[in-house]
């Protein structure tokens, strides 16, 4: 992980860079096409930015929405592949997935480790992801969503402890050759597991930062100064999640980069147009 710290640092300086749900269905179709997924309902509340603009809020609101209880394993993807054998190793177009796509896997249909059964699926691309979450009646959280979900603090978290010390451990220790099963690190206050400590996880505006790219956000985080335009210039654990973000493409897939389903809550969906608001 000291190696990834040191390319993430590295794309501060030189990376140049909503989805929105079918929002009929509900979270309990979702679960049934997902398998074990099950989802918890976070509630609305208030996301501050960690990457400043001038055409931004200070503070976005942000509905109440579902949220997986944890992060979608390869048992649950293999479902996904069974029923859609074009997103199958072998068969996915290399537009929408490189070559190291499910490379974990056995074959199309094969998983072939036992001990990755629970684990979080990885390999995968924003593309493959994004068709999940659809296929279960749901949709990829948003970059606020999941900031904002993710910010709840661990349950139990010891004295002393705090959830930044969490994050940047982890960012310390290398990928492990096997990930840990989901539920396994942490379950926060909303009810949701392992936002920090198993794996990244794409979220639907992963880009945002490069579409911003003719705008000031963009250019004052990416150049040297890119501290000036933050939140916190302290918090190096969000640089490093912005960074990242900033430098995949949505074909890419990556051994630690997971993700989760995430739904409207339907009395919110009329909401999404005022989703960027002051309070």
């Amino acid at each position: 992980m000291k190696t990834v710290a040191i390319l993430m640092l590295f794309m501060l300086a030189a990376s140049p860079g909503t989805q929105r749900a079918q929002g009929s269905k509900t979270a309990s179709a979702a679960r049934k096409k997902g398998g074990s997924a099950v989802m918890v309902k976070i509630p609305g509340g208030y996301y501050r930015p960690f990457l400043q603009s001038d055409n931004q809020p200070v503070i976005i609101q942000v509905p109440a929405f579902y949220l997986d209880k944890h992060a979608v394993t390869n048992a649950e993807f293999l479902l996904f592949v069974k029923a859609n054998p074009q997103w199958s190793r072998s068969r996915v177009s290399r537009i929408f997935a490189d070559d190291h796509y499910l490379k974990q896997w056995a074959g199309d249909f094969d998983i072939g480790n036992d001990k990755i059964i629970n684990s979080p699926v990885t390999n995968v691309s924003w593309f493959a992801a994004d068709a999940y979450c659809k296929w279960r009646g749901a949709r990829l959280p948003t970059l606020a969503e999941w900031e904002y979900a993710a910010s709840a603090l661990p349950k139990n978290m010891k004295k002393g402890n705090n959830l930044l010390r969490i994050i940047l451990e982890w960012y310390d220790r290398p990928t492990p050759a096997v990930l840990p099963p989901v539920e396994s690190i942490y379950l926060n206050h909303f009810g949701v597991y392992d936002m920090h400590g198993l794996v990244w996880e794409w979220v639907s505006d992963f880009n945002s930062i490069n579409i911003q790219s003719a705008g000031k956000a963009a250019n004052t985080f990416t150049c040297g100064a890119g501290s000036l335009g933050t939140f916190n210039k302290e918090d190096y654990a969000a640089y490093m999640r912005y960074a990242f973000r900033g430098s995949l493409q949505a074909a890419y897939t990556v051994g630690s980069l997971g993700f989760r389903c995430a739904q409207d809550i339907e009395d919110n969906a009329h909401h999404h147009s005022n989703y960027n608001c002051s309070p």
